[in-house]
């Protein structure tokens, strides 16, 4: 499953990382090979990534790739599997972020990821939307194409991936959501590994229904007016993003706790961001409307 999983993940970042050269128009991705050292100091894999500056559309954007192996610490071990011991390990996964120029087009991210510790094995990943002016008629239209990928497998997948979205990507010291969600999964195969072969097709197709869910809002948007001011609350609200991806993702956690490259991991925080001392958006102003939002899940569909 390990050979199927890089297969597929590689796959993915070239489809993706080519898509979104073509939106753009004039930036590009440069390919950055890195390799890792495990903790015990032998050569623990490494990946690829794949990262764009100042194109037309996106300020950044990568599209990472990583295949790393050896021992993890005993508090991660703790968390994964219940063991509080080293414990050898297998990751395989694509990792993306686009922060776009305009704050019209909202940033996404999304991950797809395999993982092995010891005999235990599993998929997880999702994908989620940070508007920063929004059209409820975009988080409809993400929502529904993620919806019908999971549906395909499973109608119970997608209300339930959608619950752990919105509960994950929640900053609790703002008590408001990162973005509008999407969905969110993990540990899918860990008890039911028989059932391996069917969750990697769902997690492929979920995979290949991200670029339907995302581009067709950026092709919306991107004409879209904007102001500095717009501009401001951008820059304002990527503060948020970066809140959450210090402080709570799993993904950061787990890459620097088992010696992975920095700048890979880093390489989701926004180049520009700001934050405003005790920040009160105008009455009702779009921006009011989106702290509004945010501050209660939703269902889109």
């Amino acid at each position: 499953m390990k050979e199927r999983a890089l297969i597929l993940v590689q796959r993915l970042q070239a489809e993706i990382s080519a898509a979104l050269e073509a939106v753009d128009g004039e930036g590009t991705f440069i390919d950055d090979y890195w390799t890792r050292v495990d903790k015990s100091g032998d050569h623990g894999g490494g990946g690829l990534t794949k990262v764009m500056r100042n194109g037309r559309i996106f300020e950044s954007a990568g599209v990472n790739v990583s295949e790393v192996h050896g021992l993890l610490p005993p508090s991660m071990s703790q968390k994964l599997i219940g063991e509080e011991r080293d414990a050898k390990f297998y990751a395989t996964g694509v990792s993306l972020v686009f922060h776009p120029h305009s704050p019209m087009i909202p940033t996404t991210h999304a991950n797809f990821r395999y993982l092995e510790v010891e005999s235990y094995s599993w998929f997880g990943g999702g994908a989620d939307l940070t508007p920063y002016y929004l059209w409820e008629e975009d988080a409809v239209h993400f929502h529904r194409t993620l919806k019908n990928a999971c549906d395909a497998f499973d109608p119970e997948y997608y209300p339930n991936f959608k619950k752990r979205c919105d509960e994950y990507f929640y900053l609790p010291h703002r008590g408001e959501a990162r973005g509008v969600g999407g969905i969110f999964f993990d540990y899918l195969g860990k008890d039911d590994p028989e059932n391996l072969p069917e969750i990697y097709s769902f997690v492929e197709q979920a995979g290949e229904a991200f670029l339907d869910s995302y581009l067709p809002i950026v092709h919306l948007r991107s004409d879209e007016p904007w102001d500095e001011n717009q501009k401001k609350f951008q820059l304002m609200r990527r503060g948020r993003y970066v809140e959450f991806n210090l402080l709570y993702d799993r993904g950061t956690t787990f890459g620097l706790k088992t010696n992975g490259r920095t700048e890979s991991i880093l390489m989701s925080l926004p180049p520009n961001v700001s934050w405003e001392y005790n920040y009160q958006p105008p009455a009702g102003s779009r921006e009011e409307a989106l702290i509004q939002t945010l501050s209660q899940h939703r269902e889109w569909v």
